[in-house]
């Protein structure tokens, strides 16, 4: 019998699931699509011996990549990923030419590689579709570019002029059985009383994801409830925020949340497994995720605490992913970097339970739209057309 699946090649960081947001979409990926038939062979980009030798780690990983010969070659691009080296840029040239290449871009629209160049330059090679100042010769050289949200497509088509193909995320992790009885028991762990609301961020903990302004809520908070909680339920250290600097945040939220006066009332539970984080938003009466610049549909912690049925309030992009905002599924932050605003909205969802549980319904419903079989059958489908295939 003839194996007609297709073979992909899955090029992607070094960073460990549990410590980059990147590799931990990578592992679900790679779940997904074997259970859509098709076949994946995940090829990292990982430097060896002397930190940040990525010349000699992306040459690796092209011959690894030809030692397979596989159908399609599929890079997974997040400057963060790859310690903000230009070298993964250079895969093309070093890739077999007649197999296709695509390319999923986690994070666009901020960077640049050489940061000297001009953006005028940048511009011209771009429109020329030579050089992307992000990407180095990904994006130019792919048969077809996949975006996680609409906002990163308005940039690649502003830019280029070609368009990239949306295909969401889903949730980082799903609803586990037995997980809302385990939440009442953490509750209980925490020593909560009982009706204490219980408020709760998930994901990598890094000074992007608005946590300064959520502490400096919470004294707010308190005047109507005075028994409130937030449980941090996320790691410190990741690709995006090395030992050091993880450290000297995590002391600095520490060393807030006692100027604040509201030590006891934080809990940082690190990294947790899927089952745990699962329980710890069941446990939560509201999510607030108050990111400096925004969240959008490409956060699977977000996704997360929608199909857990968390009422959930967020600060919002600026305009080009309007789908969230416009869904009725969260409560919107009316600023960002802004304590006084968090504490509006979130005291609103507080006082409101009508208003928490239609949250939870709509927040449902949205979520229902991104799953891993969607999003695998999606990738599926668009290496079929990159094939020439009948999809």
């Amino acid at each position: 019998m003839v194996d007609d699946r297709i073979r992909v090649a899955m090029l992607h960081g070094p960073g460990r699931p549990d410590a980059d947001g990147v590799s931990d979409y990578v592992t679900h990926l790679v779940t997904a699509l074997r259970g859509v038939g098709v076949q994946v062979t995940p090829v990292p980009v990982r430097p060896a011996g002397e930190r940040g030798r990525w010349g000699a780690a992306t040459a690796r990983a092209a011959r690894e990549v030809r030692e397979l010969a596989p159908d399609v070659v599929h890079v997974q691009f997040a400057p963060s990923a790859y310690g903000f080296s230009g070298q993964p840029g250079l895969l093309p040239w070093r890739l077999p030419r007649r197999v296709p290449l695509v390319t999923t871009l986690h994070e666009y629209g901020w960077w640049a590689s050489p940061g000297w160049l001009p953006g005028p330059i940048f511009s011209a090679l771009e429109r020329a579709r030579c050089w992307d100042r992000e990407s180095g010769r990904l994006v130019p050289a792919s048969a077809a570019v996949i975006v996680t949200n609409p906002g990163h497509g308005d940039v690649v088509h502003a830019r280029t002029g070609r368009a990239a193909t949306h295909i969401p995320i889903a949730p980082n992790v799903v609803d586990h059985v037995g997980a809302s009885t385990q939440g009442l028991r953490l509750r209980g762990e925490l020593g909560l009383p009982e009706g204490a609301p219980l408020l709760a961020f998930f994901g990598f903990v890094h000074p992007v994801k608005g946590l300064r302004y959520l502490i400096e809520a919470l004294p707010g908070l308190r005047r109507d409830h005075p028994d409130l909680r937030l449980l941090v339920v996320g790691g410190f250290t990741s690709q995006a925020l090395p030992e050091p600097q993880a450290q000297a945040f995590r002391a600095e939220l520490t060393g807030l949340a006692r100027r604040c006066g509201v030590t006891d009332a934080v809990t940082f539970t690190g990294h947790l497994p899927a089952a745990r984080v699962s329980a710890a938003l069941h446990a939560a009466d509201v999510a607030v995720l108050p990111f400096t610049a925004g969240v959008s549909t490409k956060s699977g912690a977000l996704l997360a605490a929608l199909a857990h049925g968390v009422p959930t309030a967020v600060t919002t992009p600026d305009p080009g992913d309007d789908g969230l905002r416009r869904s009725g599924a969260v409560a919107v932050i009316g600023a960002r970097r802004d304590s006084a605003a968090i504490v509006r909205t979130v005291g609103r969802l507080l006082a409101d339970p009508v208003l928490r549980r239609r949250l939870a319904e709509r927040g449902r419903a949205f979520a229902a739209a991104y799953s891993w079989p969607r999003v695998a059958a999606g990738h599926r489908d668009l290496y079929a057309r990159a094939l020439g295939r009948h999809v």
